[in-house]
C-alpha cells in the first residue's frame, strides 16, 4: 500500500451559514485531506504548522485516526492560522470576514524522513513556491503528484504557479478557477489549456453539481449526491481531494479507469463533510456509513440505456 503525504493548512475556522454559526473550530486543508484519506487505512502523513494555541487534543484525534502528525510544526509563541467566513443562502458563494495568516506567514514545510519516499503527494492550497519546496525535498519522484490551488495564487503568483504545474500529474480546481487559469469559458477547452501547462489529469470541481475528470481527450463526470441538508461546505473540496488520493494510495492504481473510482470515492466522502460544521462529521464517520452511501451513488449513476 502506498504512502500518502499531504501538505496543507491545519487551522481554526469560524463559520456562519444560513443554518447557524460557530466559534473557532478545527479546519484547514491538511486536516480535511488527512481525515478523508484515513478512511482507506493508508499510511498518511500531514505536513503543516500550528501555534501554541493549538490543543494537543486535536493532534491526538488525528493520531487516533491513523494520521502521522510528526510533520506538523508547533511554534509555541505563535498563533494558528485563522479564517472566518459567511456563506450566502445558495451555499455556493461566501464572504471572507477575517484571514489571519499568523504562523502560516513564514511557513517552510519540512517533510519527515519517513515520508520523503511517499508514492502519492497531495499539495494543498498553499503558495506555489511552498508547494514546489515540498517536491524538492522528496528522495525519489512520487508516483503521483496532486495539486490544489485557487484564484488568489493566480492573482498574485501566476508565474510561480505555472512553474509548479509543470511538475505535477493532477490538478484539482473548481470551475471558476479553471476558467481564470485557462482564459477559456468552456470547461472542455479549459481542461485542454491546463493540460498544456503540465498536468496529465485535470479535475474540475463543481460543488453540488459534481466533478469532471479530463485526461488527454478522455472525460468522466461524477455527480454530487443530492442531500436534504447542507450545513457547511467548508472543507468539502479538500475532503474530496483526500478521498481521491486515499483511494489511489490504497489501490496503487493510477490509471484513468481507476481514477474514475477515485472521483466517486472522493465525492462520496465530501457528501458527509457538508452535513455538520467543520470536521465534526468526518471525525464520527464509520465504514458502514461510507459503504451504504457508496451504494446510493451506484444506484444514482448506474443504469442500462436501451438503444433502439
Amino acid at each position: 500500500m502506498s504512502k500518502l503525504l499531504a501538505v496543507g493548512t491545519v487551522a481554526f475556522d469560524a463559520i456562519e451559514t444560513p443554518f447557524g454559526k460557530t466559534d473557532k473550530i478545527l479546519g484547514g486543508s491538511g486536516t480535511f485531506v488527512g481525515l478523508a484519506a484515513s478512511q482507506f487505512g493508508v499510511e498518511i502523513g500531514v505536513v503543516s504548522v500550528v501555534g501554541g494555541d493549538f490543543s494537543d487534543h486535536y493532534l491526538e484525534m488525528m493520531n487516533t485516526k491513523g494520521i502521522n502528525t510528526a510533520g506538523i510544526e508547533i511554534i509555541k509563541e505563535g498563533k494558528t492560522f485563522f479564517w472566518s467566513g459567511k456563506y450566502h443562502n445558495d451555499m455556493n458563494s461566501r464572504d471572507t470576514l477575517i484571514t489571519e495568516l499568523n504562523v502560516l506567514e513564514n511557513f517552510n514545510p519540512v517533510v519527515p524522513e519517513n515520508f520523503k519516499d511517499a508514492s502519492i503527494v497531495m499539495l494543498g492550497n498553499l503558495h506555489p513556491l511552498t508547494q514546489a519546496s515540498v517536491l524538492d525535498q522528496m528522495s525519489k519522484q512520487p508516483k503521483l503528484v496532486v495539486l490544489d490551488t485557487m484564484n488568489f495564487w493566480m492573482d498574485i503568483a501566476l508565474n510561480d504557479l505555472h512553474d509548479v504545474l509543470k511538475r505535477v500529474d493532477v490538478v484539482t480546481i473548481n470551475d471558476e478557477e479553471a476558467r481564470q487559469l485557462s482564459g477559456e469559458y468552456s470547461l472542455v477547452n479549459a481542461a485542454k489549456k491546463i493540460h498544456s501547462m503540465g498536468p496529465k489529469y485535470v479535475v474540475i470541481k463543481k460543488g453540488e453539481h459534481g466533478a469532471l475528470l479530463f485526461n488527454e481527450g478522455k472525460m468522466f463526470f461524477a455527480p454530487a449526491l443530492p442531500l436534504a441538508e447542507v450545513f457547511d461546505p467548508t472543507g468539502a473540496g479538500d475532503t474530496f481531494a483526500g478521498g481521491f488520493c486515499g483511494y489511489l494510495a490504497k489501490t496503487e492504481d493510477i490509471s484513468f479507469e481507476n481514477m474514475k473510482n477515485a472521483i466517486i470515492y472522493g465525492s462520496n466522502l465530501a457528501s458527509f463533510c457538508v452535513e455538520k460544521f467543520g470536521t465534526e462529521r468526518m471525525e464520527q464517520l464509520t465504514k458502514n456509513e461510507v459503504k451504504n452511501r457508496l451504494q446510493a451513488f451506484k444506484d444514482l449513476t448506474q443504469f442500462d440505456i436501451e438503444l433502439s
